[in-house]
């Protein structure tokens, strides 16, 4: 990020946003001295109110402090029995990746990246939401929420928001431009983990709509793949007030909308959804059905964690099972310590439970929609289905390259595709 895009905290104080930052070291710290020596110091975030107050990441020590033990003392599995991931994660790959991040990776290199964007807290519907907040210089910028998914992160946005911010310093014009909000999920990142059940896709939808109203937004749009997708497909559905349309990388189709004996084209997505719910689709369903379980594990091996989200990486980017030649380790780990930092495998897999088999389904939205293809997603989706279920889609376009986690692996591709889509709503 150059020095000139370097966002601001303003209207709001410096000094409340420092003791934000203070309120989260001091609560983990004191939990950390209150524990034995071998537990993980836990994080204790700020309390929050209606208000929009400034925050800012400072990881106590003695968490990085404990990873890089719990690291060193990994307990290893034999290695596969095959020569290709079908059976998950190949264990030499695994060690590699936890080698550079005991030895090499530091976890503030991308703290003070994350804090160089302004970031907030407030509550709505009593949890406290943590949210990027970028505002454009350009005063006719167009305001978007982009909604992350699992294992993703509003990490996934970083490299998307000075372009779609500042677009004349990135080969852009000033009519391009957004205000960029970019919340972290319930149960994700440094948002409030709920205690009962009731945080669906709906629900999480309504809190945005509250958001975006509090941020003093009365037109905007949202964009969102994956959970995000879900959640951007109940704010249309919902005709949330201010919502303007909404641009989808990855169309909620499922089942897909077939009517009669489908096509060639028809024949060949919907084998690959057969497939990945035969081959690549137990992760959620046992987030889905037994959240807490795999939670236990997940929570007490950063090994584990690391596992479970760098083999959506391999499976999902357009790479051939070589994430890292569309993703760097710093960017991945980036993610994967914040899932571990912020323990929050358990509560991020309980969004699986709330609205796998229930919310993130096939829905006929009467809105305006728009969606951009990635080659390398899930499935390929068809504009035959989408004119079925979405009677006003008004942009369709199927990508060069990139997969499921379109903005964290293509974010140029990204941000052309957002102002394209668009352009005909400023």
């Amino acid at each position: 990020m150059r020095d000139s895009d370097t966002p601001t905290i303003e209207p709001l104080s410096r000094r409340r946003a420092v003791l934000g930052m203070a309120v989260v070291a001091a609560g983990s710290i004191a939990a950390a001295s209150s524990s034995n020596a071998f537990a993980t110091p836990s994080l204790v975030l700020p309390p929050t109110t209606s208000d929009v107050s400034p925050f800012s990441v400072q990881i106590p020590q003695a968490q990085l402090v404990d990873l890089k033990r719990r690291l060193a003392a990994t307990r290893w599995p034999d290695r596969e029995t095959v020569s290709d991931w079908s059976q998950g994660v190949p264990l030499e790959r695994l060690r590699s990746l936890v080698t550079y991040w005991e030895k090499e990776y530091d976890w503030r290199r991308g703290e003070r990246q994350l804090n160089s964007f302004p970031q907030f807290r407030t509550n709505i519907d009593g949890l406290g939401f943590h949210f990027l907040h970028v505002r454009s210089k350009h005063e006719t910028a167009l305001p978007i929420i982009l909604t992350h998914g699992w294992p993703g992160s509003i990490l996934e946005f970083l490299k998307a928001i000075g372009p779609l911010t500042n677009p004349t310093a990135y080969g852009g014009k000033a009519e391009d431009a957004f205000h960029v909000v970019v919340p972290s999920l319930p149960g994700f990142g440094f948002s409030d983990k709920p205690t009962e059940k009731g945080w669906n896709l709906p629900r999480i939808a309504r809190a945005w709509t509250t958001l975006m109203k509090r941020l003093g937004y009365d037109r905007w749009v949202a964009q969102g793949g994956d959970w995000g997708a879900g959640v951007t497909t109940w704010l249309a559905q919902q005709g949330a007030a201010g919502l303007a349309a909404v641009h989808l990388n990855l169309p909620i189709m499922f089942p897909p909308p077939v009517e009669g004996t489908p096509g060639s084209e028809e024949k060949a997505s919907i084998a690959q959804l057969v497939a990945f719910d035969k081959t690549l689709s137990g992760y959620a369903k046992i987030q889905a059905t037994r959240p807490q379980t795999i939670g236990y594990a997940l929570t007490d091996s950063p090994v584990g964690q690391a596992a479970w989200i760098y083999e959506k990486f391999g499976d999902w980017t357009e790479s051939n099972h070589d994430p890292e030649s569309v993703l760097t380790r710093e960017d991945m780990l980036n993610n994967i310590s914040l899932y571990w930092l912020t323990s929050t495998a358990t509560s991020s897999a309980r969004l699986y439970a709330e609205s796998f088999y229930t919310d993130f389904s096939t829905q006929k939205l009467d809105f305006p929609v728009a969606v951009s293809v990635f080659p390398g997603e899930l499935y390929r989706p068809l504009k035959l289905w989408a004119e079925r279920i979405y009677p006003q889609l008004f942009y369709w376009n199927e990508v060069s390259k990139g997969g499921h986690f379109a903005a964290f692996e293509q974010p140029g591709i990204f941000v052309t595709e957002l102002r394209q889509a668009f352009s005909k709503f400023r």
